[in-house]
Protein backbone atom coordinates (compact mmCIF):
# COMPACT_ATOMS: atom_id res chain seq x y z
CA UNK A 1 0.00 0.00 0.00
CA UNK A 2 2.36 2.42 1.18
CA UNK A 3 4.06 1.75 -2.29
CA UNK A 4 1.23 3.46 -4.12
CA UNK A 5 0.67 6.10 -1.85
CA UNK A 6 2.55 8.13 -4.44
CA UNK A 7 -0.07 7.20 -7.12
CA UNK A 8 -2.85 9.44 -5.11
CA UNK A 9 -1.31 12.91 -5.90
CA UNK A 10 -0.34 12.29 -8.99
CA UNK A 11 -3.91 11.40 -10.13
CA UNK A 12 -5.93 13.79 -8.51
CA UNK A 13 -3.63 16.50 -10.64
CA UNK A 14 -4.45 14.95 -13.74
CA UNK A 15 -8.24 14.60 -12.56
CA UNK A 16 -8.18 18.79 -12.14
CA UNK A 17 -6.29 19.51 -15.56
CA UNK A 18 -8.57 17.39 -17.17
CA UNK A 19 -11.82 19.33 -15.49
CA UNK A 20 -10.33 22.66 -15.87
CA UNK A 21 -11.10 24.25 -19.26
CA UNK A 22 -8.43 25.18 -22.11
CA UNK A 23 -7.60 28.47 -22.93
CA UNK A 24 -8.68 29.23 -26.31
CA UNK A 25 -5.76 29.43 -28.57
CA UNK A 26 -6.97 32.12 -30.73
CA UNK A 27 -6.41 35.80 -30.72
CA UNK A 28 -8.54 38.67 -31.36
CA UNK A 29 -7.61 42.48 -31.85
CA UNK A 30 -9.00 45.86 -32.12
CA UNK A 31 -7.18 48.47 -33.62
CA UNK A 32 -8.92 52.18 -32.54
CA UNK A 33 -7.63 54.84 -34.99
CA UNK A 34 -7.44 58.46 -34.23
CA UNK A 35 -8.75 60.42 -36.88
CA UNK A 36 -8.03 63.92 -35.37
CA UNK A 37 -5.74 66.94 -36.10
CA UNK A 38 -2.74 65.53 -37.54
CA UNK A 39 -3.91 61.97 -37.63
CA UNK A 40 -5.82 62.23 -41.09
CA UNK A 41 -2.22 62.59 -42.38
CA UNK A 42 -0.78 59.38 -41.23
CA UNK A 43 -2.96 56.88 -42.61
CA UNK A 44 -0.18 55.14 -44.29
CA UNK A 45 1.25 54.56 -41.21
CA UNK A 46 -1.81 52.65 -39.94
CA UNK A 47 -2.48 51.22 -42.92
CA UNK A 48 1.50 49.93 -42.38
CA UNK A 49 0.25 48.45 -38.87
CA UNK A 50 -2.95 46.67 -40.73
CA UNK A 51 -0.91 44.88 -43.33
CA UNK A 52 1.41 43.78 -40.45
CA UNK A 53 -1.59 42.33 -38.48
CA UNK A 54 -3.08 40.67 -41.83
CA UNK A 55 0.53 38.79 -42.50
CA UNK A 56 0.39 37.36 -38.43
CA UNK A 57 -2.68 36.59 -37.60
CA UNK A 58 -4.23 33.04 -38.44
CA UNK A 59 -7.46 31.21 -39.01
CA UNK A 60 -9.71 31.38 -36.41
CA UNK A 61 -8.51 34.92 -34.78
CA UNK A 62 -10.33 37.67 -35.55
CA UNK A 63 -9.60 41.61 -36.03
CA UNK A 64 -11.61 44.82 -36.16
CA UNK A 65 -10.59 48.59 -37.22
CA UNK A 66 -12.86 51.59 -35.93
CA UNK A 67 -12.44 55.48 -35.69
CA UNK A 68 -11.82 57.56 -32.50
CA UNK A 69 -14.92 59.49 -33.08
CA UNK A 70 -17.01 62.42 -31.35
CA UNK A 71 -18.82 59.55 -29.23
CA UNK A 72 -17.11 55.79 -30.11
CA UNK A 73 -18.81 53.83 -27.67
CA UNK A 74 -20.54 52.70 -30.97
CA UNK A 75 -20.60 50.03 -33.53
CA UNK A 76 -21.08 52.67 -36.48
CA UNK A 77 -17.14 54.03 -35.87
CA UNK A 78 -16.14 50.14 -37.09
CA UNK A 79 -14.65 50.21 -39.95
CA UNK A 80 -13.94 46.66 -40.78
CA UNK A 81 -14.53 43.41 -38.39
CA UNK A 82 -14.15 40.02 -39.43
CA UNK A 83 -13.04 36.53 -37.77
CA UNK A 84 -10.86 34.56 -40.11
CA UNK A 85 -11.92 31.63 -41.90
CA UNK A 86 -10.46 27.82 -40.67
CA UNK A 87 -10.08 27.19 -44.58
CA UNK A 88 -6.43 28.88 -45.34
CA UNK A 89 -7.92 29.82 -49.15
CA UNK A 90 -11.40 31.72 -47.23
CA UNK A 91 -9.16 33.47 -44.54
CA UNK A 92 -6.66 34.93 -47.50
CA UNK A 93 -9.90 36.21 -49.57
CA UNK A 94 -11.09 37.74 -45.93
CA UNK A 95 -7.43 39.26 -45.44
CA UNK A 96 -8.03 40.49 -49.00
CA UNK A 97 -11.52 42.29 -48.84
CA UNK A 98 -10.67 43.22 -45.07
CA UNK A 99 -7.37 45.24 -46.53
CA UNK A 100 -9.53 46.96 -49.45
CA UNK A 101 -12.01 48.14 -46.59
CA UNK A 102 -8.80 49.73 -45.08
CA UNK A 103 -7.93 51.52 -47.99
CA UNK A 104 -11.29 52.87 -48.93
CA UNK A 105 -11.31 54.63 -45.61
CA UNK A 106 -8.37 55.93 -46.05
CA UNK A 107 -8.94 57.62 -49.63
CA UNK A 108 -12.10 59.94 -47.93
CA UNK A 109 -11.07 59.61 -44.07
CA UNK A 110 -12.36 63.22 -42.41
CA UNK A 111 -11.04 64.45 -39.18
CA UNK A 112 -13.21 64.45 -36.64
CA UNK A 113 -13.82 67.21 -33.64
CA UNK A 114 -13.40 65.15 -30.61
CA UNK A 115 -11.65 62.18 -29.65
CA UNK A 116 -13.10 60.08 -27.33
CA UNK A 117 -11.06 57.51 -26.18
CA UNK A 118 -12.71 56.00 -23.44
CA UNK A 119 -15.67 55.28 -25.34
CA UNK A 120 -13.67 53.59 -28.26
CA UNK A 121 -12.36 51.56 -25.70
CA UNK A 122 -15.02 50.59 -24.17
CA UNK A 123 -16.30 49.72 -27.51
CA UNK A 124 -13.31 47.58 -27.75
CA UNK A 125 -13.74 45.76 -24.37
CA UNK A 126 -17.11 44.78 -25.50
CA UNK A 127 -15.94 43.28 -29.01
CA UNK A 128 -13.21 41.18 -27.75
CA UNK A 129 -15.30 39.49 -25.11
CA UNK A 130 -17.70 38.62 -27.65
CA UNK A 131 -15.11 36.70 -29.62
CA UNK A 132 -14.59 34.48 -27.21
CA UNK A 133 -10.72 34.62 -28.17
CA UNK A 134 -7.85 33.45 -25.41
CA UNK A 135 -5.57 36.35 -25.91
CA UNK A 136 -7.00 39.57 -26.21
CA UNK A 137 -5.26 43.39 -27.89
CA UNK A 138 -6.48 46.90 -28.26
CA UNK A 139 -4.00 48.81 -30.24
CA UNK A 140 -4.43 52.44 -29.72
CA UNK A 141 -2.95 54.78 -32.74
CA UNK A 142 -3.09 57.90 -31.02
CA UNK A 143 -1.71 61.04 -29.12
CA UNK A 144 -3.25 60.14 -26.48
CA UNK A 145 -5.41 63.27 -25.59
CA UNK A 146 -8.84 62.72 -25.01
CA UNK A 147 -11.10 65.92 -25.32
CA UNK A 148 -14.81 64.72 -24.76
CA UNK A 149 -17.95 66.30 -26.22
CA UNK A 150 -19.81 68.64 -23.70
CA UNK A 151 -22.48 66.11 -21.38
CA UNK A 152 -20.88 62.63 -22.55
CA UNK A 153 -19.85 61.20 -19.27
CA UNK A 154 -15.78 59.50 -19.45
CA UNK A 155 -14.28 59.95 -15.68
CA UNK A 156 -15.30 56.34 -15.00
CA UNK A 157 -12.85 53.22 -14.09
CA UNK A 158 -12.57 50.73 -17.31
CA UNK A 159 -13.06 46.64 -16.61
CA UNK A 160 -9.82 45.48 -18.72
CA UNK A 161 -10.22 41.80 -17.81
CA UNK A 162 -6.60 40.79 -19.07
CA UNK A 163 -6.90 42.80 -22.05
CA UNK A 164 -3.38 43.66 -23.49
CA UNK A 165 -3.48 47.41 -24.66
CA UNK A 166 -0.69 48.75 -26.88
CA UNK A 167 -0.41 52.45 -27.70
CA UNK A 168 0.99 52.92 -31.33
CA UNK A 169 2.88 56.09 -32.81
CA UNK A 170 1.77 58.30 -29.81
CA UNK A 171 2.48 61.67 -31.87
CA UNK A 172 3.94 64.70 -29.64
CA UNK A 173 1.55 67.41 -29.90
CA UNK A 174 3.26 71.15 -30.03
CA UNK A 175 2.11 72.13 -26.55
CA UNK A 176 4.47 69.30 -25.60
CA UNK A 177 7.24 70.89 -26.77
CA UNK A 178 6.77 73.97 -24.49
CA UNK A 179 6.36 71.23 -21.24
CA UNK A 180 7.51 67.95 -22.17
CA UNK A 181 5.58 66.45 -18.55
CA UNK A 182 2.34 67.06 -20.43
CA UNK A 183 3.48 64.09 -22.65
CA UNK A 184 4.38 62.37 -19.94
CA UNK A 185 1.40 62.87 -17.65
CA UNK A 186 -0.96 61.35 -20.81
CA UNK A 187 1.07 58.27 -20.63
CA UNK A 188 1.21 57.95 -17.31
CA UNK A 189 -3.08 58.31 -17.02
CA UNK A 190 -3.40 55.57 -19.42
CA UNK A 191 -1.17 53.36 -18.49
CA UNK A 192 -2.34 53.76 -14.61
CA UNK A 193 -6.04 53.48 -15.76
CA UNK A 194 -5.31 50.33 -17.97
CA UNK A 195 -3.01 48.65 -15.17
CA UNK A 196 -5.96 49.27 -12.35
CA UNK A 197 -8.34 47.68 -14.58
CA UNK A 198 -6.33 44.41 -14.94
CA UNK A 199 -5.20 45.40 -18.34
CA UNK A 200 -1.74 45.37 -19.63
CA UNK A 201 0.12 48.30 -21.33
CA UNK A 202 2.64 49.22 -23.22
CA UNK A 203 3.96 52.17 -25.96
CA UNK A 204 5.19 51.47 -29.30
CA UNK A 205 6.66 54.44 -31.09
CA UNK A 206 9.10 52.63 -34.03
CA UNK A 207 6.75 51.22 -35.97
CA UNK A 208 9.76 49.63 -37.53
CA UNK A 209 10.21 47.32 -34.36
CA UNK A 210 6.30 45.84 -34.38
CA UNK A 211 7.99 42.33 -34.39
CA UNK A 212 7.43 41.97 -30.67
CA UNK A 213 3.32 43.80 -31.18
CA UNK A 214 1.33 40.39 -30.70
CA UNK A 215 4.12 38.83 -27.69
Amino acid sequence: MKRLSWLFPVLLAALIAACSESKPQTRAVYMLLDTSGTYTKQMDKAQKIVKFLLGNLSSGDSLALARIDSASFSEKDIIAKVTFDLRPTKANAEKRAFLDAVDQFAKKVKGSSYTDITGGMLQAIEYLNETGAGTKYILIFSDLKEEIKKGHIRDFPITFGGVKVVALNVTKLSSDNVDPREYMKRLDAWSKRVEEGNGSWRVINDLDRMGSLLD
